[in-house]
């Protein structure tokens, strides 16, 4: 087993190795408009768009003018996908005739696709028509992907520049990485996908025979359970291959279907799941070699992208180890968790949890998925994580707790990652007695500030919304597992919905107005209570002079620094949250393993 985790995990890490620099090289030549091609080809559309938003491509803003730009446009789209759902009733490409979606699952739904979490209280293939598929949900996933590179742009712009007052023009950083980063990269993606088996249609559903007929329970109108027999089976259809593609590309992670990409029509194959775990990465490992270029000193971009390297693997060691080893509460039931092969040679079975996976990805493939799509902010699953061990459902849970800066999401990755990078100079300016710079930025009070606001918003988001919704009845009641892992699975909710990763420990039934609302709260103050502060940061820094590098400068590209850095991410990451995962996956695991 070991053979094939270094295997899957070493040709997975090499391939984005190599796609790191040049995704880099194309994203900062397309956002700083050094690309002649897309200069010539690009610019009538450029042009087109900007008219019809009335908005001067070569007119700056401020950070506060950006701010309110990206503000405003985002409740924009909050109120439209809202109203497309509850009018989708009325609305074309319904074949399946689906109602208007319910006020506050509607609300919900609005927000966690503007704010990129993707938090699906609902099952897609029998609630949202065609239609709010693409123009709502699929659209979104373009627009919330390209409002995180506009946020790291305006940032890195902050501290690439200096004496300035700007840091860019918002529709234009928009326009850019929508046309020209996420919307080809989709296409190419979508057309793979297609080639591996992801349907892309506006059928009608299919009624299929079965092999067999298939005995079922439902409750009639007094509540009582009546067994009946079908041999028939209703297949979902519907354009999958070109949500799927920006929903890994943007980081959105919200699925078509319900069972996201363990449905085989989202994700058939092992070359289908490979390629969206690298597209999942893609982008934000482009972002780290862009960022270094755009501050003239490519070894800072490498230096941020070992440090998320190195926290990754280790992560995925640990998810993946304890997945191999099983589950001791199954085997004790009489499950049989060993690998086994047959007398030919050939594999029978996996060993390990098996549980809640698919056994064409395996163990490796679906606990490597679950720590990807955490690390970042994507939230797309092959593999349910409640069905994980302790351990390993403790790994993806803690990557969303620290802020998801391992890769992380398609801009919020990198700018979060980049204010633990102050925070990690601050904390060593203390150590020796300087003062604390970075990129030849002096790090001053206020920035420290908004600094602590970004590290303090998600912790209370989470841990506040965890004891509000494990004190009241309308929190509990949602909860199908006693004990610590139903705390899990409320702690998991609050966690995912607050940093915008939108994956879920499924046991806990989420979609009530409590829940709906609550979680809406989270996705909106996880995301906007960050950028704002970030963009704070960037015109602070885009307005400082530039420092010369002295004997005493702290260099920020070496061994030490990584290490530093990694520590400052872990540190905050325990302190704040290890008390929470003690009364759940911690205690899960003791009594797994008969403590």
């Amino acid at each position: 087993m070991f053979s094939n985790t270094l295997v899957q995990v070493g040709l997975f890490l090499t391939v984005l190795l190599l796609v790191t620099k040049p995704m880099g090289l194309w994203i900062a030549n397309v956002m700083n408009g050094n690309c002649k091609i897309i200069n010539r080809l690009g610019a009538p559309f450029e042009r087109l768009i900007y008219r019809t938003l009335g908005t001067n491509p070569d007119t700056e803003m401020g950070w506060k003018q950006y701010a309110i730009a990206l503000l405003l446009f985002n409740l924009v789209g909050v109120a439209f996908v809202y109203v497309l759902q509850r009018w989708q009733v009325w609305l074309p490409l319904n074949p399946q005739h689906f109602s208007a979606v319910s006020v506050d699952s509607s609300f919900n739904t609005a927000i966690s696709f503007v704010t990129n979490t993707n938090w699906q209280g609902y099952s897609g293939e029998v609630t949202m028509s065609y239609l709010t598929q693409m123009l709502g949900l699929t659209v979104q996933n373009f627009l919330s992907a390209a409002t995180g590179i506009a946020v790291v742009f305006a940032l890195i712009r902050g501290f690439a520049r200096h004496t300035s007052k700007t840091i860019g023009n918002f529709w234009v950083d928009m326009t850019r990485s929508t046309l020209y980063i996420l919307l080809p990269l989709s296409f190419l993606f979508a057309i793979a996908l297609m080639g591996q088996g992801v349907i892309q249609n506006f059928d009608v559903y299919k009624e299929v025979s079965t092999l067999q007929p298939t005995t079922y329970s439902t409750a009639n109108e007094a509540g009582q359970l009546i067994n009946q027999t079908t041999n028939t089976q209703t297949l979902a259809m519907g354009p999958v291959a070109s949500q799927e593609a920006i929903k890994m590309i943007g980081t959105n992670g919200g699925g078509f279907f319900n069972t996201n990409s363990a449905h085989p029509f989202e994700n058939p194959t092992p070359l289908s799941n490979f390629l969206q775990m690298l597209a999942i990465f893609l982008i934000p490992a482009g972002l780290c070699f862009a960022f270094g270029m755009m501050v003239g000193d490519r070894r800072q971009g490498w230096a941020i992208f070992s440090a998320m390297a190195i926290v990754f693997v280790v992560m995925a060691a640990v998810a993946i180890s304890a997945e191999q080893a099983g589950n001791s509460i199954l085997t004790a039931s009489g499950a049989d968790q060993t690998v086994s092969v047959s007398q030919s040679g050939m594999a029978l079975q996996s060993g390990g949890n098996m549980e809640g996976k698919e056994t064409r990805f395996g163990i490796v493939s679906s606990a490597l998925f679950a720590t990807v799509t955490t690390a970042a902010s994507c939230g797309a699953v092959n593999t349910m994580h409640d069905s994980l061990t302790p351990i390993g459902g403790l790994v993806p849970m803690w990557l969303i707790q620290l802020g998801e800066v391992i890769f992380g999401g398609v801009g919020s990755g990198l700018y979060t990652m980049l204010i633990y990078a102050v925070l990690a100079v601050f904390i060593a300016g203390l150590m020796i007695g300087r003062t604390p710079e970075y990129l030849g930025k002096k790090i001053e009070i206020f920035d420290m500030k908004m600094t602590a606001i970004i590290i303090l918003v998600t912790p209370l988001l989470v841990l506040i919304g965890t004891a509000i919704a494990v004190s009241v009845t309308s929190g509990t009641v949602g909860v199908a597992n006693p004990g610590a892992h139903g705390f899990s699975e409320i702690l998991y909710a609050l966690s995912s919905a607050a940093n915008n990763n939108g994956s879920a420990f499924a046991g806990l039934s989420a979609n009530t107005p409590f829940y709906n609302t609550l979680l809406a709260f989270a996705m909106f103050f996880g995301r906007f209570g960050i950028i704002l502060p970030v963009l704070a940061i960037a015109g602070s820094m885009a307005a400082k002079k530039r420092i010369p590098v002295s004997l005493g400068t702290m260099p920020t590209h070496g061994a030490l620094f990584v290490t530093l850095l990694i520590g400052a991410v872990i540190l905050v990451g325990a302190l704040t949250f290890i008390p929470a995962l003690a009364l759940g996956p911690v205690i899960e695991h003791l009594l797994m393993v008969g403590v």
